[in-house]
């Protein structure tokens, strides 16, 4: 099940992303940061979920087309940043699955999203690709760069960028929330 209330260990990060989906102050940009396993890929999933669902609340309400197709990972407007080299994420792989994409209008929901995993894997000729879709992107834009180490970033991405921080969920508060579960 996919939804806000499914997440443990990060009320403060979902209280933020709620609070901007209530408001109607949705960032262009975010970087969710954090070790692996933390959660980056599920919250950015949520949050991403969320945003397209037709329901317009603040948690997926997972009985729309939009979040069916988010569920199965075949939202056309949810966009799951790939590449090829394990350990790199090349300029030609952020402009055409980013940057040239993104002047495409959205086909089916409100925003048009871009998660990006391994993020710190971009070289620096991406990280600089990528800069002025994140200055200055279209409104319906949202892109989260999802990262263990966002000190790899450049400056002008960081000081655009509203940065969560996850921290591990603490082996203690998952066993409480199985056995209350």
């Amino acid at each position: 099940m996919m939804g806000f209330n499914n997440i443990i260990g990060h009320d403060e990060i979902i209280g933020h992303l709620k609070n901007a989906i209530e408001s109607g102050k949705i960032s262009h940009s975010y970087i969710f940061t954090g070790e692996p396993g933390s959660g980056k890929k599920l919250l950015a999933g949520t949050f991403a979920a969320t945003l397209q669902c037709k329901a317009g609340g603040t948690e997926p309400c997972q009985k729309c087309d939009s979040c069916k197709k988010a569920i199965g990972k075949n939202h056309p407007d949810i966009i799951y940043v790939t590449h090829e080299k394990p350990n790199t994420i090349s300029v030609e792989e952020v402009r055409t699955q980013i940057v040239e994409d993104v002047a495409i209008k959205p086909y089916y929901g409100k925003y048009k999203i871009y998660i990006l995993p391994e993020a710190e894997k971009m070289t620096p000729q991406a990280q600089n690709a990528i800069v002025k879709t994140i200055e200055e992107p279209p409104a319906y834009a949202v892109i989260m760069l999802l990262t263990t180490n966002a000190d790899s970033f450049l400056q002008t991405i960081l000081s655009r960028c509203i940065t969560l921080n996850l921290k591990s969920v603490k082996d203690e508060t998952i066993r409480k929330h199985l056995m209350s579960h």
